[in-house]
């Protein structure tokens, strides 16, 4: 599939029209106007609208995010360059490959064993640098931790304490915590301290549930 003028020219006009919605940085915004979402749509009756801000289906229950929201997260979370982020909840690869421009070191979770196959081959054909895991989001990866910044992008009843755990001091966490199948409220989770946090909120916001995986693989 190519990027094309056309592609490129409604990626402007996205970027414009997250620019006037607000809360975004010029930072990522440019990441935005750089990557070619409609690669990232596996199911190609929705292909007309990757440009849209919208969240459409990718399969298995899961969306691909709408831009304004991956952006938004990406915008609070506050990537800086070689930093190590555990993503959680890979989806189609959108919301890693923004990471990934963004100068960070990637290391990120799909419980969705399907997910999973399909992204990591797309990921590794768009050569975009990240490490990709199949298994339970709640875990995280303690191996790899502690980690820089963490990021959920599926919403969470709760915010997971064995990711808080894996977050280094100084680090931070960007989740969407609330009922399931309900409106999540989009907290920013500073780690002060070994035992000491400050959190905040930014809005609300839908997402698919944040769940475990049944099937013991990790």
């Amino acid at each position: 599939m190519q990027d094309t003028l056309k592609h490129k020219g409604l990626r402007k006009r996205l970027v414009e029209e997250l620019r006037e919605k607000g809360g975004i940085s010029e930072e990522v915004l440019a990441v935005v106007g750089e990557l070619p979402r409609h690669l990232f749509f596996f199911d190609t009756v929705f292909l007309d609208y990757a440009y849209a801000d919208k969240a459409f289906p990718i399969g298995a229950g899961q969306t691909i995010s709408q831009p304004y929201t991956v952006a938004f997260q990406t915008s609070l979370l506050n990537v800086k360059k070689r930093e190590k982020v555990l993503e959680i909840g890979t989806g189609s690869g959108y919301q890693t490959a923004v990471l990934s421009k963004l100068g960070a070191r990637i290391y990120t979770i799909e419980r969705q064993k399907a997910l999973f196959d399909k992204s990591s081959v797309l990921l590794e054909e768009l050569h975009v640098k990240a490490r990709t895991f199949y298994g339970d989001g709640y875990k995280g990866k303690p191996a790899f931790a502690p980690f820089d910044k963490i990021l959920i992008t599926c919403g969470a009843p709760e915010v997971p304490v064995a990711l808080l755990e894996q977050l280094k001091v100084g680090g931070r966490m960007v989740v969407p915590v609330g009922e399931i199948n309900g409106v999540q409220t989009m907290l920013v989770v500073d780690k002060i301290s070994e035992h000491e946090y400050e959190t905040s909120e930014h809005g609300s916001f839908t997402f698919v549930p944040m769940l475990q995986n049944t099937d013991n693989v990790f």
